[in-house]
């Protein structure tokens, strides 16, 4: 990744808002609700900044992170040819040769107009981390989303519960009622927003799928279903299989973005289809 695709102004926004959300739950509503003096106070300020921090950590891998690229010199061999082939016949959706890149790709490749190359196994382009999500940083993207879907739960749960305890009939400012709400609808809306996001991700690596694969799937189920065929996703070893390619054999390394050994060249599409 070329360090200067990462300033951008989505980049800064994602910073400015975390560092928003991080100053109002600590400073503001723990400080407000418990009092960060004390224990309490503390250890939530202490469970929230662990859990900012990783968020952080997590989209700077992300957003660092080359999602893989398809090497110039790549040629598909003969087998890789011919399964590609009766795939294409029967489903209509991968070409082994890109039009705008003009070069051979795997068939989970796919080109990125943002980028401007085809990506291993792409799943989309995020403006949010200026990168592509592919084969190389599609773990770390999954773990940022589950740090921060926890962490904007932890946040809004504190928000929320320094909202209904405080004492509103005392003399408060109609803009400060307004400002303990409003946050308290943002985060939770964020919440549910990422949730929801989470759930989506959760539901494509059980099937060892990507987005762009989930919507030219519909279309491959369509087009099997109007020849009196069934489809089934290529690429679909089984939950246990499929959730262990993407976040590695060792569980203990699941939630550590880093850990990506496990994750071999992306080339070889065949090796899932070997393993079922």
């Amino acid at each position: 990744m070329e360090l200067k695709r990462f300033p951008s102004i989505y980049v800064l926004l994602v910073f400015l808002f975390l560092g928003f959300i991080y100053y109002v739950t600590v400073f503001v509503f723990i400080e407000d609700w418990l009092g960060l003096p004390s224990f309490a106070g503390s250890l939530n300020a202490l469970i929230f900044t662990f859990l900012a921090s990783l968020c952080a950590f997590s989209f700077c891998i992300c957003a660092f992170t080359d999602p893989g690229g398809v090497p110039s010199s790549y040629v598909p061999d003969v087998e890789e040819y011919q399964i590609s082939d009766q795939e294409t016949k029967k489903t209509g959706v991968h070409r082994m040769q890109c039009d705008k890149c003009s070069i051979h790709r795997p068939p989970r490749a796919h080109h990125c107009r943002v980028c401007r190359r085809c990506v291993l196994k792409m799943d989309h382009h995020c403006i949010w981390i200026n990168n592509c999500v592919g084969h190389r940083n599609y773990k770390p993207f999954l773990v940022l989303i589950i740090y921060a879907t926890v962490a904007s739960t932890y946040s809004a749960t504190m928000i929320i519960s320094c909202v209904l305890q405080k004492d509103w009939n005392s003399s408060q400012s109609l803009p400060l009622k307004i400002f303990y709400v409003g946050c308290g609808l943002m985060i939770a809306g964020l919440s549910l927003t990422l949730g929801t996001f989470l759930c989506w991700h959760i539901y494509l690596t059980a099937h060892n799928m990507t987005t762009v694969e989930y919507y030219e799937g519909k279309r491959a189920a369509w087009l099997a279903r109007k020849s009196g065929l069934s489809y089934h996703h290529p690429y679909d070893v089984g939950f246990r299989k499929n959730v262990t390619l993407v976040l590695g054999p060792n569980m203990l390394k699941w939630l550590w973005p880093t850990s990506s050994s496990h994750i071999k060249d992306g080339l070889d599409s065949r090796s899932t289809r070997d393993n079922s």
